[in-house]
């Protein structure tokens, strides 16, 4: 308790910062009116940037918690070449990297490839993964993924499961046959085509049109027969508890078991261009509302001019009863930090509260623009349409950028107005006097 007292009591912050509030939140109409002025600027100014950063964090995360989980995994373990029989291999590295053990909740042997599916409605590409039928049976998997037709298990090796997209643009149907056409290269180096017959089992969603828009799901059994080294890549996909905080640990624990035969990546290293655009774009629009809030701030520093104009009576008398220049100072600069603080507070809550409620609020947009939409014969009305964004987007509030924000706010708003309090402690109150 003593060193708040000793501050206050060198500093002489108590009656000067009691000035300030009146000035602020007095009942004269005297300078306060652009001091709320300014406060309402920075409020208006942090609500579209406290969306915005809400947003995209959830929309960063949502995207990359469906990659992590129905993707690339957490951890990627690949054999070092030459390897004469890269399943074989993995095999035996699968054996070695036990669940339960080090964190590790899961491990599974994925084999990745091309084919054409073919249909009556044509033909088209699609990206194969064999994996073992377990994984979709995972905590992780079963939480993003979304069974729209049908079952989500692989039980059989001639059951598939297709991509939402993918089953609407080749007519498939559940239970229906569906046509996969795979290449082999023959001894002789010739390109073989391979076709074998499947019964779809599942139509099934990740929720994120670029994640599964080509996917064709077997079982890793299968995948090793008619997938060929040739176009196709062998790979352990490993899950752990922590994959944000804990992964590099992962790896390190993992390739000292596995020794220096096997390389461990983990899902930044596999999709580092894919998470540096997101993070880019992110960057750049907390930038862009950045500036606006920077014009707000800086505005108070009118509002503070205006405010000594209207109070040189005010300062007339202090500076005769022996307040000095910097005792003035003080004064503006506590109303430029009262300022920034009072437009702050209720600009970073506002923006909190409409983030956190966004996904009722474009529901209820889109609701709204659809009924319009129908009374004109119209089509329904997506804001967010589902095909290309995630159908709900996860509320992620990042409290250390929210701190940031309202420290930076309250300063840009003090130094902006501290050439105004200094001009006012240094005006004369013979000069002021003679006004009034």
């Amino acid at each position: 308790m003593c060193l708040p007292r000793a501050f206050f009591r060198s500093w002489k912050i108590k009656p000067f910062l009691f000035i300030a509030f009146r000035y602020l939140l007095g009942r004269g109409n005297k300078g306060n009116r652009y001091l709320l002025g300014a406060a309402a600027g920075i409020a208006l100014s942090l609500i579209p940037i406290m969306v915005t950063l809400i947003v995209a964090d959830g929309m960063i995360r949502g995207i990359t918690d469906r990659f992590l989980e129905l993707g690339t995994g957490h951890l990627q373990v690949f054999p070092r070449p030459p390897v004469l029989d890269a399943p074989t291999s993995l095999d035996t590295a699968a054996a070695l990297i036990v669940p339960g053990t080090d964190d590790i909740t899961g491990v599974w042997r994925e084999l990745d490839g091309v084919g054409v599916i073919l249909s009556t409605a044509g033909k088209t590409g699609a990206s194969i993964r064999a994996v073992d039928p377990s994984f979709w049976q995972d905590e992780g998997s079963r939480r993003y993924l979304s069974v729209k037709d049908g079952e989500g298990v692989i039980e059989a090796d001639n059951e598939a499961l297709l991509g939402e997209d993918l089953a609407r643009e080749v007519g498939a149907k559940v239970g229906g046959p569906l046509r996969l056409m795979t290449l082999r290269v023959g001894e002789d180096g010739r390109t073989i085509p391979r076709t074998t017959l499947f019964t779809v089992k599942g139509i099934v969603s990740s929720g994120y049109h670029e994640l599964d828009a080509m996917w064709c799901i077997i079982s890793y059994d299968t995948g090793k027969r008619i997938l060929s080294d040739e176009i196709s890549q062998s790979f352990l996909m490993v899950k752990i508890k922590e994959p944000y905080s804990e992964v590099d640990r992962a790896v390190f624990d993992i390739a000292w078991k596995l020794g220096g035969t096997f390389a461990v990546y983990t899902w930044r290293e596999l999709q580092r261009a894919q998470y540096s655009s997101y993070e880019s774009t992110r960057q750049m629009l907390i930038f862009i509302m950045a500036l606006v809030v920077l014009v707000a701030a800086v505005n108070v520093s009118s509002a503070v001019s205006m405010l000594i104009i209207e109070r040189q009576r005010d300062i007339a008398v202090l500076k005769s009863a022996g307040t000095g220049a910097p005792e003035i100072n003080r004064i503006f600069l506590f109303c430029s930090l009262l300022t920034g603080i009072a437009g702050a507070v209720p600009g970073i809550s506002a923006g909190l509260l409409i983030g956190c409620a966004i996904n009722s609020i474009v529901r209820g947009i889109e609701a709204a623009l659809s009924f319009v939409s129908a009374l004109l014969n119209g089509e329904a009305v997506k804001i967010l349409d589902p095909g290309f964004y995630l159908q709900e987007i996860p509320v992620i509030v990042d409290w250390q950028t929210v701190i940031l924000i309202v420290f930076l706010t309250v300063l840009c708003s003090v130094l902006s107005s501290t050439f105004c309090a200094r001009r006012a402690g240094k005006s004369r109150p013979i000069d002021l006097l003679r006004k009034f």
